[in-house]
């Protein structure tokens, strides 16, 4: 940004020269090779060795970052940097909005409530709070951590909480609740830099229910992988129990320019079009394979087993070494393989999927949720619920029908678009650093907090054990005088009430 404003200032002959000098730091961070062509223009050289950090959020900035500098000296060289400016600022904007649009009736529904709350005077915020929070599907666990940090950071009983502390309080602790390992939360490859076909391989297993968008995402996949990190990608057409499946698949495969491996006279079942498929792929040297499987429902044993049996196929036939068991040689199963197994869930559902994901990730071993139809849903609280609960991240989230609308998840722009927050939230005139007030707010009322826990007066078996030294009360303490004081408060309140009926 602050290199777009130095271009309104840098006279017109020098800025080629100014791109050009940039070029080389924006090549490290992107990790790929660029230069100039004799148009003077930036370009960037794509090849397979950034496969892996293909969803890397900051990487692919950089990558972006590069394509739009691009862009601008094209602009300059035909005399319209303005023009060039705008646009760039637009595309800036981009991802935000797709998040905002696709939150807009969670966000809608949780403000609502939230207004509604601060603004009924007489009531009792905390358990106004709590139902709020449990009706938005972000669970229990979650809900108790933000009612003990709300109890906790009130300065006394007859106080309650701004707007703007609530909204600091929840954005803190739902991005608590959903950042996991950095590494974690992106989408695994092979490594592309080897130079055997099974090595360079990467596998990745999609499964769910039907009608959780599974198909539809494994399509808007495949095209991202191709438009955007230049993978040659195979989609394998497993469901063979759900009829139509197949010709969903190649319809989206159509789409988004990649083959599809299908089943054939001699491969009719899920294990055998895999197995067939690996070939394929090994064969052809491609990128990256995605397995569609049949959708199924938790407790449905068979199709479950068939599950199991398929990740056995894939770990033995990508087998880089042998063992040996009863003075027999075979192939030793790989268990780095699938790189990912990614259950898709049905954003509409809410908590009503969590069942099933737990029973399937006890069976199969998920590495990764995938979100699905979230823009027409108002459960947009239950990706914190399942996320917490599996103890899974959430790699991508699905936020339209279009085939770009398959998203990289972070933690911090859904929250700040759950809640309308800052450059994330539906109003563009929202601040840009409302989110960092926001954390700023946080910080300091736990300050407040902890300072007010020290000047609380040790306790009279403390003095007498100990005369010379007092004991610093901790948390349950200050959490216990919190306690009574909103027992008289409670008290006072009910005689206030008392008296106004009487009146």
């Amino acid at each position: 940004f602050l290199f777009f404003l130095a271009c309104i200032f840098i006279p017109f002959n020098k800025i080629l020269g100014a791109v050009y000098s940039s070029r080389q730091h924006l090549a490290f961070l992107s990790n790929q090779p660029c230069h100039l062509n004799n148009y003077g223009r930036l370009q960037l050289q794509r090849s397979s060795t950034s496969l892996p950090m293909v969803f890397d959020f900051f990487k692919k900035r950089a990558t972006e970052g590069i394509d739009q500098l691009s862009k601008l000296s094209d602009a300059a060289s035909r005399g319209e940097l303005g023009k060039g400016l705008t646009e760039a600022a637009a595309y800036t904007a981009q991802t935000n909005r797709a998040f905002a649009s696709g939150l807009a009736k969670s966000r809608a529904k949780l403000l609502n409530d939230l207004d509604n709350i601060v603004n009924n005077e007489g009531r009792d915020v905390l358990e106004d709070l709590e139902t709020l929070l449990l009706q938005s599907d972000l669970g229990l666990a979650t809900t108790e951590d933000i009612m003990q940090e709300v109890t906790s950071l009130r300065l006394d009983g007859e106080r309650f909480f701004s707007k703007q502390d609530l909204m600091a309080i929840l954005r803190g602790k739902l991005l608590e609740a959903l950042r996991f390992n950095e590494s974690s939360s992106k989408i695994r490859f092979a490594s592309p830099l080897a130079t055997d076909p099974k090595k360079k391989l990467s596998v990745l297993l999609l499964m769910g229910s039907n009608g959780m968008g599974k198909t539809t995402t494994i399509g808007k996949l495949a095209y991202r992988l191709r438009t955007e990190g230049n993978q040659k990608v195979l989609l394998a057409a497993c469901d063979t129990f759900r009829a139509g499946a197949v010709d969903q698949l190649e319809i989206w495969a159509k789409r988004s320019e990649v083959e599809c491996f299908t089943p054939s006279e001699t491969a009719k079942i899920p294990s055998a079009v895999l197995y067939g498929a690996l070939d394929y792929a090994i064969k052809g040297e491609f990128d990256t394979l995605i397995v569609d499987t049949s959708g199924r429902l938790s407790n449905n044993d068979a199709l479950t087993a068939q599950l199991a049996k398929m990740k056995r196929i894939i770990q033995k036939r990508l087998s880089v070494e042998d063992e040996e068991q009863d003075g027999k040689v075979s192939p030793k199963p790989n268990s780095d393989v699938p790189h990912e197994t990614l259950l898709v869930i049905d954003a509409a559902q809410g908590r009503m999927a969590l069942d099933s994901a737990l029973q399937w990730n006890k069976e199969i071993g998920l590495t990764g949720l995938v979100l699905t139809k979230l823009d027409g849903s108002a459960r947009g609280g239950s990706v914190v619920a399942i996320s917490r609960e599996l103890q899974l991240p959430v790699k991508l989230v699905g936020v339209g029908e279009a085939i770009d609308d398959l998203r990289d998840f972070n933690a911090e722009t859904f929250v700040d678009s759950l809640l309308g927050i800052g450059a994330a939230g539906a109003d563009s005139g929202n601040k840009t650093d409302e989110g960092s007030q926001l954390a700023n707010r946080l910080n300091a009322m736990r300050k407040a907090r902890d300072e007010r826990a020290s000047a609380i007066p040790p306790a009279k078996s403390d003095v007498a054990t100990s005369s010379s030294s007092s004991r610093i009360p901790d948390l349950d303490d200050f959490v216990a005088a919190e306690a009574a004081i909103k027992k008289k408060s409670s008290n006072a309140n009910r005689k206030k009430k008392r008296a106004r009926d009487k009146k």
